[in-house]
């Protein structure tokens, strides 16, 4: 990590009056290591870290590092269970920087005060502020990045403005491992330095075959201390809410998050993605029947990906459903299907859609995508078929 980020650049500006941290290890893996690169390295005061002292039973607590499991993180940072600030928080207290490993260290959080960064618009923006982290600037910059079909495509917008090749692949770390291993493993195109990541909190580089949670929170870290430097002493500090702000107005904002409804009976489960499959992706959608929300129907597919490096196919990935808003916007909603045994399955409903208008961009996901949602539901039939009125979790 000292030869991919610069460490006495990132002592001195957390050493900045204005900046403060809160690192949560979560009870696991990852606790150790921030202690020795935040604190011992870096200069951090102690107080910075919370839970970062790994416990076989993580200390009672599911190490996930979300909105619902980093509850406590997320209250420090300012902000709702919803990912939205809280309003009864002081502002003036906020750290400037909020992040969490999960328990083997892998998988990150990244918030501001009273602002939460979603995993995909994470990848996004260290995509487009490749210049503020050494790894890349010294190789010359990213020449490739790849994000999982069910994460939101704002990744894919910065890659094709900066001119780098972008490649949406099925879940699971193995298929990023191919490209990043394409030359030496296969003889083929190099795409190091490279950048991936899934929408489930996991971001990485090539200098490991895995997610990587410290690495990701560095890269923060080089951002918010780049963003800074022409900022005199004693002015106010830019923060993660402007530099992600400021991007949503460079590029628009990929509205996004996640419902899962979790212990579904099985044949259930099964039966609302065959009748996806067999009405849309195989059917006509022009017979979809209409309603009056102007979201439109426009097309249905079934995600499949043949490796660019080895050749490989994959299928049978997710059905997404493809929309067009009222203002002419695009919108996609993905069903996955997961742990179809004897205990019931998950139906995973990933809703995205793009919104170019600043003026809307402050709206919360929530209340941004509701109306996505509902449609989505309606056309599926998932409350007839499942009985299910609401999710079960909604990240």
């Amino acid at each position: 990590l000292k030869s991919f980020f610069d460490f006495d650049g990132l002592k001195e500006f957390c050493a900045r009056g204005g900046f403060s941290m809160v690192f949560d290890g979560m009870h696991g893996a990852g606790g150790p290591f921030a202690q020795r690169v935040l604190v011992d390295e870096i200069g951090l005061p102690h107080s910075s870290l919370m839970r970062c002292d790994p416990l076989p039973d993580f200390g009672g607590c599911h190490p996930d590092p979300n909105l619902t499991y980093a509850s406590e993180l997320v209250k420090r940072m300012g902000l709702s269970s919803d990912g939205g600030a809280d309003p009864s928080a002081d502002a003036s207290t906020l750290p400037a920087l909020g992040a969490a490993n999960d328990g083997d260290g892998d998988r990150n959080l990244v918030a501001g005060a009273g602002f939460f960064v979603t995993p995909s618009d994470s990848m996004a923006l260290i995509c487009d502020n490749w210049e503020s982290i050494p790894q890349f600037v010294s190789k010359g910059g990213l020449n490739g990045v790849a994000r999982s079909m069910p994460s939101s495509a704002a990744l894919d917008v910065v890659a094709k403005a900066r001119g780098i090749p972008c490649f949406v692949t099925p879940t699971g770390w193995k298929f990023f491992g191919n490209l990043m291993s394409s030359k030496e493993s296969f003889d083929g195109k190099d795409y190091g330095p490279f950048l991936c990541g899934e929408e489930s909190f996991g971001t990485g580089s090539d200098h490991v075959r895995e997610k990587d949670g410290l690495w990701a929170v560095l890269a923060w870290m080089s951002i918010l201390s780049k963003a800074n430097e022409g900022v005199a002493d004693g002015e106010m500090l830019v923060g993660v809410k402007d530099i992600v702000t400021s991007h949503w107005t460079k590029y628009g904002r990929h509205f996004y998050c996640r419902y899962d409804y979790e212990g579904v009976d099985s044949d259930d489960a099964n039966r609302v993605m065959n009748t996806i499959r067999e009405k849309f992706v195989d059917g006509d959608i022009l017979l979809a029947e209409g309603s009056d929300s102007g979201i439109k129907l426009v097309d249905a597919v079934e995600f499949s990906y043949t490796d660019p490096v080895d050749g490989s196919k994959t299928s049978n990935q997710g059905l997404i459903l493809g929309f067009e808003l009222p203002s002419g916007d695009p919108a996609r909603v993905v069903f996955r299907l997961s742990g179809t045994g004897s205990a019931g399955a998950t139906i995973r409903m990933y809703l995205e859609q793009y919104e170019k208008d600043p003026t809307k961009h402050a709206t919360s996901a929530p209340i941004a995508l509701k109306g996505l949602a509902e449609e989505a539901l309606r056309l599926v039939r998932m409350e007839e078929m499942t009985g299910r009125d609401a999710p079960t979790v909604i990240t």
